[in-house]
């Protein structure tokens, strides 16, 4: 029995190493543009109040990003958008701070930095940020998380009736984690699902399980990059976007799963 979920496709946003913005991804995934590796650029969180600027780590700075890049880019108000946040990391930063201070002869812990060392914190400040009053969940399935939070923002997205907000993020472990989960830099990937065609939709999506592999990208770069941060296993699905065209790919999913993506891009006005 087929369970096939769909939604239609609004907005997007995407920063990662090489590609800035969704504009100049296009253009790279598509293959109108060369691919030149280069280091994450996270915006500053300008929208938060000081403190939180301060305090904000860069898993909460990409997530933001990401996410306030899909909305602008739907013409969506992210006040009314359910959100879900999905992500196999968490503030490595942090995380290895914490262990370090547990380690020491002073293993006192501050209040900030345990309350930012919690996997929810950026949908915590994605609410702060945007005054959303929206529900949202904070999902994580290690390498499967982009496919786990697609999958969730689907159903939400069908159950409620109403557009949903997906942001998949990572974010680089420092030392000595990173030699055991060698994450290199920060990404995410931000998708506004709506449940019916409007006058912004891009494509429409239908996702349903299969157990055939996920499908790599051409390009040995791109590909590299896709594996090596695990938001990125999304990138086959936006190339289906940049290639305007109606395809399938497989984005990696839990072993020996992955979700076959059926998009079938919106025709543009003659």
């Amino acid at each position: 029995m087929s369970h096939t979920l769909t939604a239609w496709i609004e907005g997007i946003g995407l920063i990662a190493p090489g590609l800035p913005d969704w504009a100049c991804a296009a253009d790279v995934l598509a293959g109108r543009a060369p691919y030149a590796p280069a280091a994450s650029v996270l915006p500053t969180p300008t929208l938060l109040p000081p403190a939180e600027r301060r305090r904000a780590s860069r898993s909460v700075r990409i997530a933001l990003a990401t996410g306030m890049a899909a909305v602008a880019h739907a013409g969506a108000d992210p006040r009314q958008l359910p959100a879900v946040l999905s992500a196999a990391t968490a503030d490595g930063y942090n995380c290895v701070a914490l262990c370090e201070t547990l380690a020491s002869d002073d293993p006192r812990v501050s209040p900030t930095r345990f309350h930012n060392s919690l996997h929810n914190t950026p949908a915590g400040y994605w609410s702060i940020a945007t005054g959303s009053m929206a529900p949202s969940q904070s999902l994580c399935a290690y390498d499967g998380s982009f496919s786990a939070g697609l999958l969730e923002a689907l159903v939400e997205t069908a159950s409620r009736g109403a557009p949903t907000l997906l942001i998949a993020y990572d974010t680089e472990y420092p030392a000595p984690i990173f030699a055991f989960r060698p994450i290199p830099d920060a990404a995410g990937i931000g998708l506004v699902l709506s449940p019916t065609q409007t006058e912004r939709s891009l494509a429409q999506i239908a996702v349903d399980l299969t157990d055939a592999p996920a499908t790599p990208l051409a390009n040995p770069a791109l590909d590299s990059l896709r594996l090596a941060i695990p938001a990125l296993r999304g990138l086959p699905l936006l190339k289906l976007l940049a290639d305007g065209a109606a395809a399938q790919a497989n984005l990696e999913y839990l072993a020996p799963l992955s979700l076959a993506v059926t998009l079938t891009p919106v025709p543009a006005p003659c």
